[in-house]
């Protein structure tokens, strides 16, 4: 059965004070109210990794929003998985769009990077998603799979299956809009059928796939009725703790 992933994407928002206060009422807000089988997760800033891992838990993993691709050197301001591990981290998102877009990531330095984080016991969430623009020339499909190939399929099966895919329709990120519970199926579907093409079926449905277009608790709960849905990488609504509960409890 594949992992329900609920993974909040604090982007660069709260202090360490600030970080602190949210994370806390997660944990305990979750103790009690997230069902045992839905897995959270907290991807935060660097500066906030150590101090909210030691209180988050067992029902809280800790995630971070970014790796450097090399173990260890002279590259200033880059943090390696050995030092995400070493302060607990369990998960790395590779891939957000916003890296992509801002920082001109590409595929092959997103290949490395989880490369990486599988060396650290790290589980990647990887980013694969389409532009407006890309969707409305309908060539979004091909453009996903291509990240999807050259940014994973060099893994082998047994590393494969490690790896959390976030499906994130650019048009839909911090714009109010949100894909339609068809829309997002149908795409999360094709990302499975493109993942069996490499792997096989018996390994593509063994793969989690998030979305990770503007989930609220008001649009979760149709979203991850969905088939292909099995979780959901959250963006503004994780800044809220009775929010991302909520989204949570939507199962």
């Amino acid at each position: 059965m594949r992992k329900k992933v609920i993974a909040g994407n604090w982007k660069m928002n709260k202090t360490l004070e600030e970080g602190l206060a949210l994370a806390s009422e997660v944990v305990n807000i979750a103790k009690d109210e997230v069902p045992a089988d839905v897995n959270l997760v907290m991807c935060i800033p660097y500066i906030s990794l150590a101090a909210i891992s030691k209180i988050a838990g067992d029902k809280v993993a800790i995630g971070a929003q970014n790796v450097y691709q090399k173990e260890s050197g002279a590259f200033t301001g880059e943090i390696s998985a050995s030092m995400l591990k070493s302060v607990g981290v369990k998960y790395v998102i590779i891939g957000h769009s916003e890296r992509r877009e801002y920082f001109g990531e590409t595929n092959q330095q997103l290949a490395d990077k989880v490369n990486i984080a599988l060396a650290n016991g790290l589980t990647p969430l990887f980013c694969c998603g389409e532009t407006l623009a890309q969707r409305e020339k309908g060539i979004h499909i091909d453009f996903v799979n291509t990240q999807l190939t050259e940014g994973l399929f060099h893994l082998s099966p047994e590393d494969f299956k490690k790896v959390v895919i976030a499906y994130e329709p650019i048009w839909a990120i911090g714009t109010g809009v949100t894909a339609s519970d068809e829309q997002a199926q149908e795409m999360h579907a094709k990302i499975r059928e493109h993942l069996a093409s490499k792997y096989s079926a018996a390994v593509a449905d063994e793969i989690s796939i998030l979305y990770g277009g503007s989930m609220k608790p008001d649009n979760a709960k149709g979203l991850l009725a969905c088939k292909d849905i099995d979780g959901g990488l959250i963006g503004g609504a994780s800044l809220k703790s009775r929010d991302f509960i909520d989204i949570a409890k939507s199962y």
